[in-house]
């Protein structure tokens, strides 16, 4: 018997209508367009205005869009995992609400929290369960509504975030196609350089935590820049030095959009050429567990089966990875 992979064979994705520019910001904070964009690459991200809408509104038009493409009934879904760091609530998980929301009265799922790693773990959580032969149809969401939890008086924060969703459906290949490896990694110790200071058990809401704007993301961003720059191309090399790979066997570098400069560092130390890695971070932003696949539906069109992808990232905890695929459609 043929042994089974976990396959991505559809993409969605959703990102607001409402766009924040630089130059927007250049009226809310100190800072300017050209201060942004050489130091990040952000030209603009898109915000969830619209009052009483949360993370649950974008993941479910991402999904939608697979349903579409697949003709799927989303009572066929057997698992739905939703990575974010901006649930609708504490809980229900917002999983549930999504699966509610779409009718996929037959699945069960949960929320991964994992920053912008977390859509990296969770298609591996999500093709364990496809190769253990348990499930046929896992859907794996990362979305993140980060204007929830920024500061727009912190200029160090508010320039990087966006909103937006991103999803794929995993299912079961014969043919090798699918995810091959993944290196997945977490430091708890970097919980000093990116958190948010309030709201959880340690320290849960108060008048004088909100006061005192303790719940919004908090960050040392020279500390996290140096170790994301490390961690991303440390584990990113590693993976295709286990796979016997170099970077001209590898079609496309998905990177987490955090920063330009890091996505240039880990592209570099891959050998890889700046055309084979998808970058959209100058109009979405930082879109925390929804980079990685609203990339891959950016760039769908030009995917081809058999391509050997890496996705790469970096997040708050700290949280990093890397995962080998590869691609097991004609993207057009």
């Amino acid at each position: 018997m043929s042994k089974i992979t976990a396959a991505i064979t559809a993409v969605g994705g959703y990102v607001p209508e409402t766009k924040l520019t630089n130059f927007d910001l250049e009226k809310m904070v100190d800072t300017n367009d050209e201060w942004i964009r050489s130091r990040t690459g952000i030209s603009e991200r898109r915000i969830l205005k619209e009052p009483g809408k949360g993370s649950s509104d974008m993941a479910v038009p991402a999904i939608e869009e697979i349903l579409r493409k697949k003709n799927l009934d989303p009572k066929e879904i057997d698992c739905i995992i939703c990575a974010t760091v901006t649930p609708d609530m504490v809980f229900p998980a917002t999983a549930n609400i999504i699966a509610d929301k779409i009718g996929a009265t037959n699945a069960w799922g949960y929320d991964l929290s994992a920053a912008c790693s977390g859509f990296l773990f969770a298609l591996s959580s999500g093709a364990m369960y496809i190769e253990s032969g348990r499930f046929k149809k896992v859907i794996v969401v990362g979305v993140d509504k980060m204007s929830a939890i920024v500061d727009y008086t912190d200029r160090t924060t508010c320039i990087i975030f966006g909103d937006g969703a991103g999803a794929v459906l995993l299912e079961a290949s014969e043919d090798g196609m699918g995810i091959q490896d993944s290196i997945l990694k977490s430091d708890g110790s970097g919980r000093h350089y990116l958190h948010m200071k309030a709201g959880g058990s340690v320290k849960p809401a108060t008048a004088e935590t909100v006061a005192a704007r303790e719940h919004f993301a908090y960050q040392e961003g020279q500390a996290v820049f140096k170790f994301a720059v490390k961690g991303m191309a440390d584990v990113s090399a590693e993976l295709l030095e286990r796979n016997n790979l170099t970077g001209d066997d590898i079609a496309w570098l998905v990177p987490h959009q955090a920063n330009l400069r890091i996505i240039d560092a880990t592209a570099n130390r891959m050998g890889l050429d700046k055309e084979k890695v998808m970058i959209n971070i100058q109009k979405y932003g930082n879109t925390t567990a929804a980079t990685l696949p609203l990339c891959l539906w950016d760039w769908e069109n030009q995917l081809k089966k058999g391509d050997k992808i890496v996705l790469a990232a970096f997040g708050g905890g700290f949280t990093w990875g890397a995962t080998l695929l590869t691609w097991a459609y004609e993207g057009k």
